[in-house]
């Protein structure tokens, strides 16, 4: 008896579905016969341990969405504050989508670069 093996490509997409960026990055994986792992960040925030992996390759400082309405709502601008801790306790904050492929990490919709990561 042969064993095949599958190779499974495990993407993860962070984001809202009301985000059209997001909507466009679950639409790109799975017109590629790929479903990810969406996590929807109005029902689930990121764990310390996913912030502290997706920063290895993302500057904190870019995560947080200057431009959201949260981000107004909570008279952030005119604040200092722990930007790490603020996105752990309010998710919605983040820029999105977060896209993560093993090490690899995306901010936005970046079609270019996960058309790369397919190649592998």
């Amino acid at each position: 008896m042969d064993i095949i093996l599958v190779e499974v490509m495990v993407i993860q997409i962070f984001g809202t579905l009301k985000c059209k960026d997001t909507q466009k990055a679950i639409r790109f994986f799975k017109e590629r016969k790929i479903t990810p792992h969406f996590v929807d960040l109005n029902e689930k925030a990121i764990t310390k341990g996913e912030l502290d992996n997706i920063t290895r390759t993302i500057p904190i400082e870019n995560l947080l969405d200057k431009e959201s309405k949260e981000f107004k709502k909570k008279g952030l601008e005119y604040m200092i504050f722990d930007i790490q801790e603020t996105l752990l306790e309010n998710p919605l904050l983040l820029k999105t989508p977060i896209v993560r492929f093993e090490k690899k990490t995306t901010l936005g919709y970046e079609p270019e670069i996960w058309k790369n990561w397919l190649k592998i």
